[in-house]
């Protein structure tokens, strides 16, 4: 980890190309007994109701293994309840990410320890960020598709992002 991760809590402890890379095998390895799971661009696009290609599956292995699942996202609950029950998966709206809020909360229902979960994302300065400030670890995706134009401020992130994306992907 170089000393722009260190002054700015940005590495992430894996990262993976894609959600659906990450395996029960990989997780068990680590430690790992449970996800936190962000939402757009992570399990599908933004604002997309339905999961990106073989998502759903990735889920049935996940729980088939024993991995708790748990989506926290910023969105409004009327977005993320219609998706998050279509996967069949608890989850906490309004996350407030960076912040802990969100992450404590999918803890205490998951009934996981911080050193148990990891929490996935494609964002480094929310769901990385909240991630490592919570003593989760964190697994960083590449975004599924570039943030279309309604999505001005993500975009702008992603300019700041760049100069600390990971560059050691777990194949």
């Amino acid at each position: 980890m170089g000393l722009r991760h260190k002054l700015t809590g940005t590495a992430a402890d894996f990262a993976f190309r894609k959600t659906v890379d990450i395996t029960p095998g990989f997780l068990r390895e680590h430690g790992i007994k449970g996800l936190i799971l962000d939402v757009d661009n992570t399990l599908t696009t933004h604002d997309h109701p339905a999961p990106a290609e073989g998502i759903l599956d990735w889920i049935k292995d996940m729980k088939r293994s024993g991995i708790r699942l748990m989506i926290v996202s910023n969105n409004s609950e009327e977005r993320v309840r219609p998706f998050a029950e279509l996967l069949k998966l608890p989850f906490v709206s309004k996350g407030a990410k960076p912040l802990r809020k969100g992450y404590a909360r999918a803890l205490k229902r998951m009934r996981l320890r911080a050193e148990e979960t990891a929490a996935v994302g494609d964002q480094l300065f929310t769901d990385i960020w909240g991630a490592n400030f919570t003593g989760i670890r964190s697994i960083y995706v590449s975004p599924i598709e570039p943030e279309g134009k309604k999505e001005r401020f993500i975009r702008f992130k992603r300019v700041l992002e760049k100069p600390f994306l990971p560059d050691n992907f777990i194949e």
